[in-house]
């Protein structure tokens, strides 16, 4: 007899919170804010479904910051992923990993976390598509996480690598790629199969 498990969500945004200034962030730019749009009206919906919201971030290499002053820095300072911060300001609620590589499993308490919350499906929005997105979707895979990656609201430098990433996590990971609004009807009204 198999167990039927309701789904219990858990909304990573990765790297969302981002200065971007590297030489490819020029790239980056335009694509991380369509994609920024779409997470901003799903963290909106997904919230009011008592989904938990973890901001999955990337330290940069500074070690002596933390969360918050990577928020002032983007929010505050003269860089060009200011409009992404904007955007992607955390709530007073929300939760945070700093990551010190590509996964936010890899070296975080990330798996404690969403234990502690009794979350088994990821919802993973942010950038890039092709490679944070993408490691943390093999390492939450090898955890037995159902995963969702909502197609509008993961970017990559290019449209056509963004693609290629979706494709490949949902072959290789069983990610679900629907758009952000056909994952929400999922959500809202769930189906047993």
């Amino acid at each position: 007899m198999s167990m039927i498990t309701t789904p219990r969500y858990a909304l990573l945004m990765i790297d969302l919170i981002n200065d971007l200034e590297f030489p490819s962030g020029v790239d980056l730019l335009p694509h991380a804010l369509e994609a920024a749009h779409h997470v901003a009206l799903l963290k909106k919906q997904i919230k009011k479904l008592g989904v938990p919201v973890i901001y999955v971030n990337d330290n940069y290499g500074r070690w002596q910051s933390d969360f918050r002053h990577l928020v002032s820095h983007c929010l505050q300072e003269e860089v060009r992923g200011k409009p992404l911060a904007e955007m992607m300001k955390p709530d007073e609620d929300d939760y945070f990993i700093l990551k010190p590589q590509y996964s936010g499993f890899f070296a975080t308490p990330l798996d404690l976390l969403l234990t502690h919350l009794n979350v088994n499906s990821l919802i993973l929005t942010g950038v890039t598509g092709d490679m944070c997105v993408q490691f943390t979707a093999n390492d939450a895979y090898m955890r037995k996480y159902s995963l969702f990656i909502p197609s509008d609201c993961v970017a990559s430098h290019t449209n056509e690598i963004n693609q290629r990433a979706l494709h490949t996590m949902k072959e290789v990971v069983k990610a679900d790629i629907s758009s952000s609004s056909v994952l929400l009807e999922q959500i809202k009204s769930p189906t047993i199969n």
